[in-house]
């Protein structure tokens, strides 16, 4: 789709902030009108909307998407959509570590140790951890807590919250971006451990590189949207 608006602008409503493009109200794929919870949010989407030259695309329009999700993808089955995210509490990337070599094994401790440290002191509960990938049942109390934060969450939380869980496969991090307790970029760096370690085994790899590149781009994005939430 080539640009036919001229500007895009954050308007108020009783229902919060919406998003015109000339006027118009901005609305998803599901053809609803687009409303956010706060004015930051809505004016970096408009800004997206802004920064179109001549043709949409989608990849540079992060906020967008992930406003889109909340209102068409969330909000119509949020129980169901929260279920699929509290099912990683029962498999969290920083509970499976490697046996070896030695240097993989420290830099999981170095990255994942904090993660459950946190989630041990945010939530007071236990993990059990394992060698391989082999699943390991994790304690009765530990994924009740963990359901629970989820399930509290409003449908634009979790639409943010869910690329963090599914790229980086840890709701711990995820959680703890969530409530401030990582910055974006240290959650980034614990859930991609495995990723850079074998880059860095193996030497250069354009294609692999790409696609970890893109898989940052993502998560960083859906940080940004959470924190947009708070502003």
């Amino acid at each position: 789709m080539r640009r036919f608006w001229k500007v895009a602008d954050a308007v108020e409503r009783d229902s919060g902030w919406a998003v015109e493009l000339d006027g118009k109200a901005l609305r998803t794929p599901a053809r609803k009108q687009l409303t956010v919870p706060t004015e930051a949010l809505a004016g970096a989407i408009s800004g997206e909307w802004n920064a179109v030259e001549e043709k949409i695309d989608p990849r540079s329009m992060p906020l967008t998407g992930l406003a889109n999700a909340a209102v068409d993808r969330v909000a119509p089955n949020r129980r169901a959509f929260a279920e699929g995210l509290a099912r990683y509490a029962e498999a969290d990337l920083a509970c499976y570590r490697a046996e070896g070599p030695r240097g993989l094994v420290d830099l999981q401790a170095e990255y994942w140790d904090p993660l459950l440290g946190w989630g041990r002191r945010r939530f007071d509960v236990d993990f059990n951890t394992t060698t391989g990938i082999v699943h390991v049942a994790q304690p009765a109390a530990t994924v009740e807590r963990l359901v629970h934060a989820i399930s509290a969450l409003d449908d634009f939380q979790l639409a943010g919250l869910s690329p963090l869980v599914t790229i980086g496969g840890s709701l711990l991090a995820a959680l703890g971006v969530l409530e401030g307790a990582f910055t974006p970029e240290q959650a980034w760096d614990a859930v991609s451990v495995d990723d850079r370690w074998q880059l860095q085994q193996w030497g250069s790899d354009a294609e692999a590189e790409a696609a970890l590149a893109n898989r940052r781009w993502d998560f960083l994005a859906a940080a940004k949207f959470l924190d947009l939430l708070e502003s």
